[in-house]
C-alpha cells in the first residue's frame, strides 16, 4: 500500500510540473515530506537528509566554471568557427551541426545552453540554404545531448553520479563512457538515414552564406586552455587507472580525484584572471534543474526506505523476458522523456531499480543504465519535451512553429525511439 502511495506521488509530481509549469522538484519535496514523516514515520532530519547534497554540489561546482565560457563568448564563437569550416561542404550541414553541438557541449555548456543558443542559428542556417528544418532540429538536439553526455560535462557527471549512487562506484566511469559513445553512433544512423531518405537536394549549392566569426580574443584564448586542463586532469586518472590497476601512486591520485572539488580550483583561478563577471557566472547555474534532480532523488530515497524499488524491480525482472528487459527500460525511459526531463525526472527515477534488475535478470547493469539513457534521450526532441520546446520556441513564425511541431511529433520522434529501440537489442546481443 505504501509503494502504491509513492509511485502515485511520482507520476503526480510529473504530471503537475508539467501541467501547472511549477518546477517538479517543489513537488517531489514536498511529497516527501507527507510521506516520509507522517506515513514511514521518519524524522524530518532524516528526509532533509535525503537531499543528494553530492549531486548537487558536483553540477553547481562543474556549471560554475563552464559558465565562465559561457558568460564571456568563448563557446558560442567556437561554435560559428566550426559552422563557418564546413561553408565549402554543404552538403555535410547536417554534419557539421552534429559535431558543433556535440563539441560545445562536451566543453561543458551543457544540453539547455547549446540548444539556447544554437537552436537559433540552425532553424537560420535551414532557411538560408533550403534544408530540412526536422534534419536541423534532430542534429542540433542529438548533438547538445550526446556532447552533454561526455565524461566531464553536465550530463555525463550526472550519469556518473547516479550510477555511482546506485552503487557502482568502480565501474560508473566505464558505465559513463558507454553511454556516451553509445549516445554518439544513434545520432550519426538517424542522420545519415534522413539524409538518405529525405529529398534535400536544395542544400546543395556551391557554398553556404556564413559569415566568418572574430578571432577568439585573449579572455576567451585562456578559457579553452582551462577546460582542455580540466578535461585532462578529470580524465587522465581514471583512464590510467583502468589502464594500470595495480600502480598505487595512480590509484592514490585517482583516489583523490573529483570533479567538483577541481572545477571550484579552476573557477577560482579563472575569476582571479578576471576571464568573467562574477555575478554573471553565479547566475547561469542550472538552479531549476538542481531543484528538480535535487528533489526527485529525495522522492526516489523515500521510495527505497518505503521498499517500493525493490518491488517494482522485482516486478520487472520476473514478469517480463530477460531478452524484453532493455528494449522495456528504453521504451518506459522514452515515454516518461516525452514529457519531462532526462536528468530530472527519467534517470533519478529509474537508475534505482537497475541494480535489483541486474541481480534478477543477470543482465549486465552497463547495458541496463545506457538502455534508460538512450531512449529517454530519442523523446527529448517531442514538442512537449525540453529539446522539442527550446526548437518550437526559435521559430520565427507561427506557420514555421506548427510545421515543425507536427514533423517532430510524428516523425523525429517516432524515428529517434525506434532506433534506440533497435540499438538496445544490439548492444544487449553484443555486450
Amino acid at each position: 500500500m505504501i509503494s502504491l502511495v509513492v509511485v502515485l506521488a511520482i507520476a503526480i509530481s510529473i504530471i503537475l510540473g508539467y501541467r501547472t509549469k511549477i518546477n517538479t522538484g517543489f513537488f517531489a519535496i514536498s511529497f516527501s515530506y507527507i510521506i516520509g514523516c507522517f506515513i514511514l514515520n521518519l524524522k524530518s532530519s532524516e528526509v532533509v537528509g535525503m537531499w543528494p547534497i553530492n549531486i548537487f554540489f558536483v553540477i553547481f561546482a562543474v556549471s560554475l566554471f563552464y559558465n565562465v565560457a559561457l558568460v564571456n563568448g568563448t563557446l558560442e564563437k567556437l561554435s560559428m568557427h566550426l559552422l563557418y569550416g564546413c561553408r565549402k561542404f554543404p552538403q555535410m550541414l547536417p554534419f557539421a551541426i552534429f559535431f558543433a553541438a556535440t563539441l560545445i557541449a562536451g566543453l561543458g555548456a551543457g544540453f539547455f545552453t547549446v540548444m539556447a543558443f544554437m537552436a537559433p542559428i540552425t532553424l537560420l542556417l535551414c532557411e538560408k540554404t533550403g534544408m530540412s528544418k526536422m534534419i536541423g532540429a534532430v542534429a542540433v538536439n542529438y548533438g547538445a545531448l550526446a556532447g552533454a553526455n561526455f565524461m566531464t560535462s553536465q550530463s555525463g557527471i550526472i550519469f556518473k553520479s547516479l550510477i555511482e549512487a546506485a552503487g557502482y562506484h568502480d565501474t560508473a566511469f566505464a558505465y559513463t563512457t558507454t553511454i556516451f559513445i553509445t549516445t554518439m553512433i544513434i545520432p550519426i544512423l538517424v542522420i545519415s538515414g534522413l539524409l538518405l531518405f529525405t529529398n534535400n537536394k536544395k542544400i546543395l549549392s556551391k557554398n553556404l552564406n556564413i559569415e566568418r566569426p572574430e578571432i577568439f580574443d585573449q579572455k576567451q584564448k585562456i578559457t579553452l586552455y582551462l577546460i582542455v586542463l580540466m578535461m585532462v586532469i578529470v580524465l587522465a586518472a581514471p583512464i590510467l587507472h583502468m589502464i594500470l590497476p595495480l600502480n598505487k601512486n595512480i590509484t592514490f591520485i585517482n583516489s583523490k580525484m573529483d570533479i567538483g572539488l577541481i572545477a571550484i580550483v579552476l573557477s577560482v583561478v579563472a575569476l582571479m584572471l578576471k576571464l568573467a563577471d562574477e555575478k554573471r557566472v553565479i547566475a547561469q547555474v542550472p538552479w531549476s534543474t538542481l531543484i528538480m534532480i535535487c528533489g526527485v532523488g529525495m522522492l526516489i530515497s523515500v521510495a527505497i526506505k518505503a521498499g517500493t524499488i525493490t518491488i517494482l524491480a522485482s516486478w520487472i525482472g520476473t514478469n517480463i523476458p530477460t531478452l524484453l528487459v532493455p528494449i522495456a527500460l528504453c521504451i518506459v525511459g522514452g515515454i516518461m522523456s516525452f514529457f519531462s526531463s532526462t536528468l530530472g525526472v527519467v534517470c533519478p527515477a529509474l537508475f534505482p531499480i537497475i541494480p535489483s534488475i541486474a541481480a534478477v535478470t543477470g543482465i549486465n547493469p552497463m547495458i541496463l543504465f545506457t538502455c534508460v539513457v538512450i531512449g529517454a534521450q530519442a523523446t527529448a526532441i517531442s514538442p512537449f519535451s525540453s529539446g522539442g520546446s527550446l526548437l518550437l520556441g526559435s521559430c520565427t513564425t507561427e506557420e514555421d512553429r506548427n510545421s515543425l511541431f507536427s514533423r517532430l511529433m510524428f516523425r523525429a520522434v517516432p524515428l529517434c525511439l525506434t532506433t534506440s529501440t533497435i540499438v538496445s537489442i544490439i548492444i544487449f546481443i553484443v555486450l
